[in-house]
């Protein structure tokens, strides 16, 4: 499986498998196209679920700090997780 260093800048969306880490209450790790990002922290959460219609479907968008120093976007829809998109470290 590739890490995501040998990815330059990612650009979504792409159906992602996320980890859950109930001790920190955030991601751990996100799993795409064989390829997987460790998360380290959470900078921010977007909750636009009162802002949609039902039928659109509701989202909640995470963006979290990764091991290598970078960010990740991921967002829910209420079924499944997408990553959004992965910036490396300046």
């Amino acid at each position: 499986m590739a890490l995501v260093q040998d990815l330059p800048v990612f650009h979504g969306p792409v159906e992602a498998r996320v980890r859950w880490d109930r001790a920190t209450d955030r991601p751990s790790e996100i799993s795409w196209s064989n390829r997987h990002l460790r998360v380290v922290g959470l900078d921010t959460v977007r909750d636009e679920r009162a802002a949609f219609p039902a039928e659109r479907g509701p989202r909640v968008t995470l963006v979290l700090r990764t091991d290598g120093g970078g960010r990740a976007s991921i967002a829910f829809d209420g079924r499944r997780w997408y990553l959004e998109a992965v910036e490396q470290a300046a």
